[in-house]
């Protein structure tokens, strides 16, 4: 391909030095076009996503990084889009990263979300992003974690991570952001109960919007309720997330879920909080791109394929052939090294 460097698994070139370092100055000055550039190779993974994140990553670790998630309808969107308005209000900058393909950044949503939403795609200091989930677990991007050190990168003072769903997969969020928001809606009681461990593993704040809605109170003396029993095993020290109520279309309690943020930031900032967040989250980050080097190296033999037939005709437990596959692997000394697009996943 006309003398380039081309990766072995995507078939692609590589792009050129002088190339990729005109996108770089471009994510550095917050240019639309570079970042949806940055973010399309990113998604294609392969060694241009690697090469990428590693010029960007030093840069990265000055924005604000939350995170909403909650189940269809309960008004993330909204939501996100009053926070934006609010920051720029502050006059902060704000890139937001919606991972869901029902979202109304994607255009898969109600005209009225695509009207209501104007404000924010003719502001020049709000950048918007939409990104598939491709089944991804918690709802995030194969990219997603990539995607977010980009913004960073760019100087964004807050980024915004919409997510798809809840429940305990959205464990992943935790480990994507800083803080993560809940958002529930009145008559989710019965929910709440259904998915206590995975909400209150997750959550640094509720936000229980449509609060002008028939159940409101009965929805906040649950979540309360949940808390106050979490509040027992934390100590006196941890981290009680509060539950601000809101109405995202009217833009009542927005300020006060600012507020609610700042002062988890503030908890965060005390000792070694924030620093041991995103440690984890780069703990997780190393552990799935291990593990999806060594499924590709396995892979590129059909060795899971071969082994389940073996193991199959044989009646050979899943334990004895993982371990011979692992021997295969380790004696080969194949774990993935060619750079290919499995290796960029985060």
């Amino acid at each position: 391909m006309n003398g380039r460097p081309v990766d072995s698994v995507t078939g692609r070139p590589h792009d050129p030095v002088d190339a990729l370092d005109d996108l770089v100055r471009g994510i550095g000055a917050r240019e639309s076009r570079a970042l949806g550039r940055a973010i399309s190779r990113l998604e294609r993974g392969g060694a241009g996503a690697r090469e990428l994140v590693t010029r960007l990553y030093p840069q990265t670790g000055r924005a604000r990084l939350v995170g909403l998630t909650g189940p269809p309808g309960s008004g993330k969107s909204t939501l996100i889009e009053a926070l934006a308005r609010h920051a720029r209000s502050a006059g902060e900058s704000v890139a937001v990263l919606a991972v869901d393909p029902t979202s109304p950044f994607t255009g898969g949503a109600l005209l009225g979300d695509r009207v209501r939403m104007q404000s924010l795609y003719t502001d020049p200091g709000v950048f918007i992003r939409s990104m598939a989930t491709r089944g991804a677990l918690g709802g995030l991007a194969a990219a997603a974690h990539d995607a977010v050190d980009v913004l960073d990168a760019a100087g964004f003072d807050l980024v915004l991570v919409e997510t798809v769903g809840v429940g305990q997969d959205e464990v992943d969020v935790v480990r994507s952001v800083d803080t993560v928001v809940v958002v529930v809606v009145p008559g989710m009681g019965d929910d709440i109960q259904a998915n206590k461990a995975g909400l209150l593993e997750i959550a640094d704040v509720f936000v229980l919007n449509k609060a002008d809605r028939e159940g409101v109170d009965r929805t906040e003396k649950d979540l309360r309720f949940m808390l106050e029993l979490a509040g027992e095993v934390g100590g006196p020290e941890a981290w009680v997330p509060p539950v601000v109520r809101t109405v995202a279309l009217r833009d009542e309690g927005i300020d006060e879920l600012a507020r609610a943020l700042d002062a988890h930031r503030s908890w965060l900032a005390r000792g070694e909080r924030l620093a041991e967040r995103r440690r984890r989250r780069l703990e997780l980050r190393i552990e799935q791109l291990l593990k999806a080097r060594v499924l590709a190296a396995v892979g590129r033999a059909e060795g899971i394929a071969r082994q389940a037939l073996e193991a199959d005709r044989d009646r050979t437990d899943p334990y004895q052939a993982a371990e011979r596959l692992f021997r295969e692997v380790v004696k080969r000394g194949d774990g993935g090294t060619d750079g290919g697009e499995e290796a960029s996943a985060p």
